[in-house]
C-alpha cells in the first residue's frame, strides 16, 4: 500500500470529494434525518446531536494508511452545474479496510434522493474505486447492502461490481431479519473513470 495519502479534495468532472468538517453535521442532517434515507442504513434517522457525533467520528478518516484505516468523503457538486445553484452537498461515501488485510476494502455510499438520477453517485464511487486500485493498490473492494435497496444494487452494477452473494435473513435490523447483497470488484476487472 502507498504510505502517502491521496491529495484531497478529489475532483471529477462535476464533483468535489472532500474530507469532512464540523459544519457538515448541519449540512448532512436534512438528508440523514429522512426516514426514506435511513430505511436501509444500519442507523435510525439522525437527530442534530447524532449528526454532530457521527461527523466527528468521520473527520479523522482521511486515508487507508492512517490509524483509522478509512477514507470518508463528502460529495459536493461543483459550482456552475446546470440546474444547480452554487455548490451543494449531495451525499457522502467512504472506503475502509476489511480486517487485518491491507489489500481488501469495503465501500459504502449515501446520496440525497433529490440528487438521484444524474449519475453523481456513479461518478463519485468510480473516483474512489480508482484511488483504491491505482493509489492504494488494493486487490478487492466489496459493497454490502440491504437487499431491498435496489438503487444501491443498481449503482454497484453500474460501477462494474458483480453480485457475489445474496445472504438470506442474515442481519437483524430495525426489528426484522433482512437479507444482504454482497457485490465485489477486483483490481483486474474494474472500470476506469
Amino acid at each position: 500500500m502507498n504510505p502517502q495519502e491521496p491529495s484531497l479534495p478529489l475532483t471529477t468532472d462535476r464533483l468535489i470529494l472532500r474530507a469532512y468538517r464540523e459544519s457538515d453535521a448541519e449540512a448532512l442532517l436534512p438528508m440523514y434525518s429522512r426516514e426514506d434515507v435511513a430505511r436501509f442504513l444500519l442507523c435510525d434517522p439522525w437527530t442534530a446531536e447524532e449528526s454532530r457525533t457521527e461527523i466527528s467520528k468521520r473527520i479523522p478518516k482521511t486515508g487507508l494508511s492512517t490509524e483509522s484505516r478509512a477514507l470518508s468523503l463528502v460529495i459536493e457538486t461543483k459550482d456552475g452545474l446546470d440546474d444547480i445553484e452554487g455548490s451543494i452537498i449531495i451525499g457522502d461515501l467512504g472506503i475502509w479496510l476489511n480486517g487485518e488485510s491491507s489489500e481488501k476494502a469495503e465501500i459504502g455510499w449515501v446520496l440525497n434522493p433529490a440528487a438521484g438520477g444524474h449519475g453523481f453517485a456513479s461518478e463519485a464511487a468510480t473516483a474512489v474505486l480508482n484511488i483504491a486500485f491505482d493509489h492504494y493498490r488494493l486487490n478487492r473492494v466489496v459493497a454490502q447492502m440491504d437487499a431491498r435497496n435496489t438503487a444501491s444494487a443498481r449503482l454497484a452494477k453500474r460501477i462494474g461490481m458483480r453480485q457475489e452473494a445474496h445472504l438470506r435473513q442474515d442481519w437483524w435490523s430495525k426489528g426484522e431479519w433482512t437479507d444482504t447483497l454482497v457485490y465485489g470488484i477486483l483490481h483486474s476487472d474494474r472500470q476506469q473513470a
